[in-house]
């Protein structure tokens, strides 16, 4: 019971064309396209020339061929249908079939939830004997996952898929402006009825626009609705919040906790912070990829990162798969410094706990309520398992007020003071960048000047500059 499409009904008659009209409004300039069925007269509205003649090339070759049109919509069969018989639950059906192949399973995920919030706000009725949370379940599990979807629905979520797919809103009904509305004051919201984080918000708009882009794509939108929808989207701060950053002392205390806490764990913490990887990056580090010399200087080429977002959104149906580099290609390469350190902290990983199955060297050494596996470990050091240690050893290494604080709330703030580090130690930010993996632009928007304790070094800077002292720092 996969969503479909409506059928017009279909008759061959007479199709006759005018020429390309050109209107240069006070906005925009946009190209319509006319023509004739049985004499019924029939348009569409372009916001580019190229479209408009793409589309009337598309009739003409129809016409010529002597397809059957339908005389309601203009359209012939074999052309798509217009947006009075497509719906969005089958457009958003096709988007995510779409997109699958070419999208990490992180992607693939976020996508299936922004869909299902948006359409749950598109729709004007709640069907009766069937629950929000089933809804939300079947769109999320079966119909925005395309596996899954190859498959009928489950019974438990067959009646819901019935009733979607019968009372999904037609595009002609979501190009309608209050409709879109609607559903972008949903969306900015949370359950609880507060506002949405930002970034959430954007993520939902920018996949309300890409399904509706697609649809322009295929023929059953002339444009798109969304940019006509006069919307501010909530501004969004990339900047790192400075009180999440520690300094060197903070972070080394923090790296003996983990070390007295769960020994394996140390390395993993210690290349965040002081080579700057990505925890997914960490976490798919192998052997062949570290240059460790007895001393001084070494080296970590990244080559890909582990994901983990669940069996249902991987191609392998692990819970999780190994992906590029972060906006890279299938085989980009990142070279970062070791530092001497990290250097020791990684040859002391090794000596004493050895790597699991294909090089890596964190893995999963422990199973449930802490008991130790035997080896080979075969799988990647679980996300849980990082989070957990990183717990305790915040408890242990922080005062009580920093423990209430942001202050290295998450692991991936190692990685946020280690890129801070570097910038205000003076290294260029392109080189930092290319370290990093990330843009210049994105870095100094980012990462810059957000390194804690680093007001106190500039007011006795500026002090010495303005020959006063207000004592020793």
């Amino acid at each position: 019971m996969t969503p479909d499409n409506r059928r017009p009904k279909v008759t061959v008659v007479d199709v006759r064309f005018w020429a390309i009209s050109r209107y240069a409004g006070a906005r925009a300039t946009t190209y319509t396209v006319r023509w004739s069925v049985d004499g019924k007269p029939h348009q569409r509205t372009f916001s580019t020339r190229k479209l408009a003649e793409h589309f009337r090339s598309e009739l003409q070759i129809a016409a010529r061929a002597a397809a059957p049109f339908s005389a309601e919509t203009g359209l012939p069969l074999e052309q798509t249908t217009s947006a009075e018989e497509t719906t969005w639950l089958a457009l958003a059906c096709e988007f995510v079939d779409h997109k699958w192949s070419r999208v990490s399973p992180r992607h693939r995920k976020g996508l299936a939830e922004a869909l299902t919030a948006l359409t749950l706000a598109l729709l004007d009725v709640q069907p009766r004997g069937i629950s929000k949370d089933t809804l939300r379940r079947t769109l999320f599990g079966w119909c925005f996952n395309t596996p899954a979807r190859a498959a009928p629905a489950p019974p438990q979520l067959r009646a819901a898929a019935e009733w979607l797919t019968g009372h999904s809103p037609t595009l002609e009904e979501v190009s309608e402006a209050r409709t879109l509305h609607r559903a972008l004051a949903v969306v900015a919201t949370r359950a609880d009825g507060r506002p949405a984080a930002p970034s959430t918000v954007r993520k939902k708009h920018a996949a309300l626009h890409s399904v509706l882009a697609y649809g322009v794509e295929l023929g059953h939108l002339d444009s798109n609705p969304l940019d006509r929808v006069s919307w501010s989207a909530p501004a969004v701060t990339d900047t790192v919040d400075r009180r999440v950053v520690v300094n060197p002392r903070t972070a080394r205390a923090l790296l003996a906790a983990v070390l007295e806490i769960s020994p394996p764990v140390e390395g993993y913490f210690a290349c965040l912070y002081y080579a700057g990887l990505r925890p997914s990056e960490a976490a798919n580090l192998r052997v062949d990829d570290c240059r460790l010399p007895e001393a001084g200087w070494g080296q970590l080429q990244r080559r890909g990162s582990f994901q983990v977002s669940g069996s249902a959104w991987t191609t392998s149906g692990a819970p999780g798969e190994e992906q590029p580099l972060k906006h890279r290609a299938e085989r980009a390469k990142r070279v970062v410094p070791a530092t001497p350190e990290l250097v020791a902290t990684l040859r002391r990983h090794l000596d004493e706990h050895g790597v699991g199955v294909g090089g890596r060297l964190f893995v999963t050494r422990t199973g449930k309520a802490g008991v130790p596996l035997a080896a080979p470990y075969a799988k990647p050091i679980a996300p849980g398992t990082t989070y957990r240690v990183w717990k305790q050893a915040r408890a242990t290494a922080l005062t009580p007020e920093q423990l209430a604080s942001p202050l290295a709330r998450r692991p991936y703030d190692l990685r946020h003071a280690c890129l801070s580090t570097w910038l205000n130690a003076g290294v260029p930010a392109t080189q930092v960048a290319a370290w990093a993996g990330h843009s210049v632009m994105v870095l100094l928007r980012v990462y810059a000047q957000c390194l804690e304790g680093q007001d106190e070094v500039a007011m006795r800077q500026i002090e010495a500059a303005l020959g006063t002292s207000s004592g020793p720092p």
